[in-house]
């Protein structure tokens, strides 16, 4: 098993939803991170990067 890497990239603003426009996580989610499952982890990783996604194309939109 290969063990999930944190998306953060040490460039941390919050949004207004607390939301990390850095790595998409939420607050909840980064504070979570370091006591998180492997499991868990992977599904912040996968929220965070449809967050992206739809963050991104609502920007562009």
């Amino acid at each position: 098993m290969i063990k999930a890497i944190s998306p953060c990239i040490k460039k941390c603003t919050l949004d207004k939803q607390n939301v990390c426009m850095g790595c998409f996580r939420s607050l909840d989610e980064i504070m979570e991170w370091s006591t998180s499952t492997e499991i868990e982890k992977e599904n912040i990783v996968a929220n965070a990067l449809q967050r992206k996604e739809t963050i991104v194309f609502r920007e562009k939109g």
